[in-house]
């Protein structure tokens, strides 16, 4: 695996499959908090296209600005979410629990990152039972700021004793994921096929590599002889 220190994996649609959860939280936030309802099919495709970013931030645009508003779609949202996972539980992407295991074997250091408040982050983790599957995880409130900004990834890289940028890889499925990474100055910035965003947007957006699944990482890491 060469000179990789650490590697900084998003969870809904990298490491845990979406399944439209987020729109369903989304459209459940709208109902209960009355934001967004004026133009909601605009307002969801704006959902769609920042999948990965801040939750909160995503609600200060669509409440243009009010932020008693942004806070209750936000908190509304968290609390959809939530009851989405007690209801429904929460489903890795196939073989991702192996490739984290198996990253961690090879010396690598594995952080989780999302656009979720802690609270909903945990509750993923506890219906996966992942708490300590990953030496970290983190939110955006435990950065700074949330992606596209490279907060996310340079906190990781501070956090687990990394030496350098260059040491880091940064894996997730939307544009927002591989702009924090190339922002970030991780060495590798990989785009999944698993979730949000196509082929096309994230080799837009700067990725350096393309893969259909977290599955794949470990042989374009050089793990597996495949």
């Amino acid at each position: 695996m060469g000179d990789v220190e650490l590697i900084v994996l998003d969870m809904a649609g990298t490491t845990v499959t979406d399944d439209g959860a987020v729109e369903q939280a989304f459209t459940l936030a709208a109902e209960r908090s009355g934001i967004a309802l004026d133009d909601f099919e605009g307002s969801l495709q704006y959902v769609r296209d920042t999948m990965g970013q801040s939750k909160i931030e995503v609600f200060r645009v669509l409440a243009d600005g009010d932020e008693q508003a942004a806070q209750r779609a936000n908190a509304a949202f968290e609390g959809a979410y939530a009851e989405i996972v007690e209801r429904d539980g929460a489903t890795e992407v196939e073989g991702a629990a192996d490739v984290i295991r198996e990253l961690r074997e090879a010396g690598a250091s594995v952080v989780f990152t999302t656009g979720f408040a802690p609270t909903t982050r945990d509750a993923v983790l506890d219906a996966l039972g992942w708490h300590g599957l990953a030496d970290l995880a983190l939110s955006p409130v435990d950065a700074g700021r949330g992606r596209p900004f490279p907060d996310l990834p340079l906190t990781a890289l501070l956090r687990s004793g990394a030496t350098s940028v260059s040491s880091m890889v940064v894996v997730g499925d939307t544009s927002s994921d591989v702009e924090a990474g190339t922002r970030a100055g991780a060495g590798l910035v990989v785009g999944v096929l698993t979730g949000a965003h196509d082929r096309a947007a994230l080799e837009g957006a700067g990725a350096h590599a393309v893969i259909e699944s977290i599955r794949d990482l470990p042989a374009l890491l050089g793990l597996r002889g495949e």
